[in-house]
C-alpha cells in the first residue's frame, strides 16, 4: 500500500479592519491555493454569514464526492471497454446544523449520474456505479451514507 500526501493551503481574507472583534465584525471569505492551481474563492454558507457567490465547505465536500465517483466510474467503464459519451451528475446533501450541544454534521448525500454510452452492455454500465461506489476514496472517508441512483442511456436512445 502506497501512502499519498496532498498539500492545500487556507487563507482567510476577510478581515474588514477590526479581526474577529464580533461576530459580525468579518467576512468568511477565504480562498484555497494549491500551487500550480487556480485558486479557489471560498466563504461559509450564507445561513452562516457567508458570500453566496463563493464556493462553500459543504458544497466542496459533495463536489468531492460527485467527482471521485464519476472519476472510478469512467476508469471502469474504460476497462470494461463501455464508451461514456456524457456524464452529467446532480448531486444533493443533507446537513444537520446541529444545536448549542451537538456539532452540526452532513447527514446524508444523493448523487444522481445521467451517463450516455456509445458502446458497451447498459445494465453492466448500471452496475459498475456499485463497484465505483466502493472503490471512491472520498466515500469510503465518510461517516454518513453516500447513495446513488444512476441512470444510463445509450447514444440511440437520446
Amino acid at each position: 500500500m502506497s501512502t499519498h500526501n496532498y498539500l492545500i493551503t487556507t487563507e482567510w481574507t476577510g478581515n474588514k479592519g477590526q479581526g474577529t472583534a464580533g461576530y459580525r465584525s468579518y467576512s468568511r471569505d477565504h480562498r484555497f491555493i494549491s500551487q500550480g492551481k487556480a485558486d479557489i474563492a471560498g466563504s461559509s454558507d450564507p445561513a452562516f454569514l457567508g458570500d453566496p457567490t463563493r464556493h462553500n465547505p459543504e458544497e466542496l465536500l459533495l463536489a468531492s464526492l460527485s467527482s471521485c465517483h464519476m472519476l472510478w466510474y469512467l476508469h471502469l467503464c474504460a476497462e470494461a471497454g463501455i464508451s461514456v459519451t456524457a456524464y452529467t451528475d446532480r448531486a444533493t446533501a443533507k446537513m444537520d446544523d446541529g444545536s448549542a450541544t451537538t456539532p452540526g454534521r452532513m447527514t446524508e448525500v444523493m448523487l444522481r449520474p445521467e451517463v450516455t454510452i456509445g458502446v458497451g452492455d447498459p445494465e453492466q454500465a448500471l452496475a459498475l456505479h456499485a463497484q465505483a461506489h466502493r472503490m471512491c476514496f472520498i466515500a469510503n472517508s465518510c461517516n454518513f451514507p453516500v447513495r446513488h441512483e444512476p441512470v444510463i442511456s445509450a447514444e440511440a436512445d437520446t
